[in-house]
């Protein structure tokens, strides 16, 4: 087996090993509750921590109330929703810029959702007491505020809510909000009693039971997200469920302190819902499992305030519920002075290709206006900033065919001594310059910028239900169109995206990618060698249906980059004095192969 066809077996291993490694699902266990777990019930203690929102017994027991509850409607640019005036709660929110699935009948996305529904989610905040003070004596969960005034809640109109303990304090809130998906909580106590009291703010995000629409795929994370002095950390929900008894919490629970700056929430792929304290200072934030209830909490708390007699206090802190639009991001983070506010984005481990990739290709779609040239146009970019590289890969490879008649004279006058003939290889290696190694350096500049891609498309929210042309309504989706139909020809559906027959009956993206990769390989003559003839027979046709289920931008990408290689081998191969014979590789291929000879012993009489 010559150098070339073996560098072109451990090319061909590469890219399956590209392939397989994202291709193999590895969905994680449903994070399921045990029903023998032992009640965790809350307990006041020494400790300034809120109590649990809700417990097995009081859950059903809130419902009622929240639904008689007054409500405050919500309307933005891209939010609408209800406040309920019993906690406070932002529990009833939705997106408007964003369907649930591509068709606009679909209905939007739901954000938050009530107790009461199935799976509540919701937000509230509220104080602890400290001191002499006792949990009837500050707001909470239960509490049923007052709005001063009537208006609604929208950018130009914030809203005010007020309680009064009937002991001294009154408590003020004022809700606001920007155009994008930033609430912001301003709330003050004064202190009209004889006495210095002391308490503590908090905000609390509470979901009930593990999201039902969870992917479960590894790819992406959804669960905790978190960031405290400069460290980001994911908590998967099953994980969430493992952490040790915490008696002060009364809940299963992690408790870290951040002295600068933080955030915590509840992230999906495209979703998240935030508690984001002031930056700059000091604050708590705690993860907390109730297996009772089966509610998972994320809490910020900040240090306790003392009041004096006739004073007045205030806090500040804000909260974030929508989509985890890139720019979006980016601007809280830069403007609204929260770090690492884009990496609520899952960037993945290769997040140093992924960040970049991503800002360039939004970047092409802002000029372009469509997600699909805009990834051909990404790819001619890659290509052109690893072209110097590919060159000298490409170079030594048509170098390597020039040397094919040398290299068979060795083998000739070597015979069976292979430590002769790698020896004077070597050597012809090294008088001619020619690294043999070198027809791989395209697979491997590949994997990163692939992996990158991948995830690119898999997590970005610009990519969700992002059209190219005709049939293909959803870039970040597998290619609807089938075999089994004709591709819309004949009057019965395509086969449901993930089933065995959708692995089969492929689409048009897929089909292309096949013939790409193929004639890609005609290039060069078949392989001599049966085996390897045998192995690039099947590689196009195998690598068509195991990307059949992927992305569709993905495989617009992988397509655009084989026309591109294609291009750049044949002109490469055609200025070292070299003029592939494609028609005439081809041609062969279907050729009818030659019959196989049987050995002809020859009788020497002998016995």
């Amino acid at each position: 087996m010559d150098d070339q066809n073996k560098n072109l077996i451990l090319a061909t291993a590469l890219s399956f090993l590209v392939i397989l490694v994202w291709f193999v699902l590895f969905p994680p266990e449903d994070a399921a509750v045990d029903p023998n777990a032992p009640a965790i019930v809350a307990t006041t203690t020494e400790a300034v921590s809120p109590p649990v929102v809700a417990t097995a017994n009081t859950e059903a027991a809130a419902a009622p109330e929240l639904s008689k509850a007054p409500r405050l409607e919500i309307d933005t640019p891209r939010l609408k929703g209800t406040i309920s005036l019993l906690g406070g709660r932002l529990d009833d929110l939705a997106m408007k810029a964003y369907t649930k699935t591509n068709d606009p009948k679909s209905g939007i996305v739901t954000l938050l959702s009530p107790v009461g529904e199935e799976h509540p989610y919701y937000a509230l905040f509220g104080w602890t007491p400290g001191g002499a003070l006792a949990f009837e004596d500050v707001p909470g969960a239960n509490t049923l505020w007052s709005q001063v005034g009537s208006n609604g809640l929208s950018p130009e109109a914030p809203v005010t809510l007020q309680w009064d303990n009937g002991k001294g304090l009154v408590f003020n809130r004022i809700i606001s909000v920007d155009d994008r998906y930033m609430f912001s909580i301003a709330q003050t106590v004064k202190n009209q009693s004889n006495a210095a009291v002391s308490l503590s703010p908090y905000g609390i995000v509470a979901r009930h039971g593990t999201p039902p629409d969870l992917e479960g795929f590894y790819l992406s994370h959804e669960g905790i997200v978190s960031r405290a002095d400069g460290t980001l950390e994911e908590v998967k929900y099953k994980d969430a469920t493992k952490f040790p008894l915490v008696e002060r919490e009364a809940a299963l629970a992690e408790v870290t302190t951040a002295t600068t700056d933080g955030w915590i929430g509840f992230t999906s792929k495209y979703w998240m819902t935030a508690l984001i304290p002031e930056q700059g200072k000091p604050f708590t934030s705690v993860i907390k499992y109730v297996p009772s209830a089966d509610i998972f909490q994320t809490e910020t708390r900040e240090p306790v305030i003392s009041i004096a007699p006739g004073a007045t206090a205030s806090t500040t802190s804000r909260l974030f519920a929508g989509a985890k639009e890139w720019e979006t991001l980016k601007a809280y983070e830069k403007d609204g002075g929260i770090g690492g506010f884009i990496d609520a984005i899952d960037w993945g481990w290769f997040f140093f290709f992924t960040k970049p990739i991503f800002a360039v290709l939004h970047w092409l779609h802002a000029m372009i206006g469509n997600m699909g040239l805009s990834i051909i146009a990404l790819t001619f970019l890659l290509k052109a900033l690893v072209f110097p590289l590919a060159y000298k890969s490409y170079v030594s490879m048509a170098r390597m065919k020039e040397l094919q008649p040398e290299m068979e004279e060795l083998k000739a006058r070597a015979g069976d001594d292979k430590q002769k003939l790698q020896k004077e290889m070597m050597t012809l290696y090294k008088e001619k310059k020619v690294n043999p190694a070198a027809g791989c350096l395209p697979i491997l500049i590949q994997i990163p910028i692939f992996f990158s891609l991948y995830k690119v498309i898999f997590v970005t929210l610009e990519l969700r239900h992002a059209p190219f042309f005709g049939w293909l309504t959803d870039l970040s989706a597998p290619d609807s169109s089938s075999l089994y139909n004709l591709f819309g020809a004949l009057p019965w559906a395509a086969p449901t995206p993930g089933s065995m027959l959708a692995l089969v009956f492929i689409g048009v993206l897929p089909i292309l990618l096949g013939v790409s990769m193929w004639l890609q390989q005609k290039l060069n003559p078949t392989p001599t060698d049966a085996t390897q003839a045998m192995i690039f027979a099947w590689m196009p046709w195998v690598f068509m249906f195991m990307l059949g289920s992927f992305a569709s931008g993905l495989v617009v990408y992988w397509i655009t980059n084989n026309i591109i290689t294609f291009t750049q081998q044949f002109l490469i191969m055609r200025s070292h004095g070299h003029k592939p014979d494609i028609f005439g590789n081809i041609k062969a291929s279907f050729g009818r192969k030659p019959a196989i000879k049987p050995a002809v012993v020859k009788k020497t009489g002998k016995k």
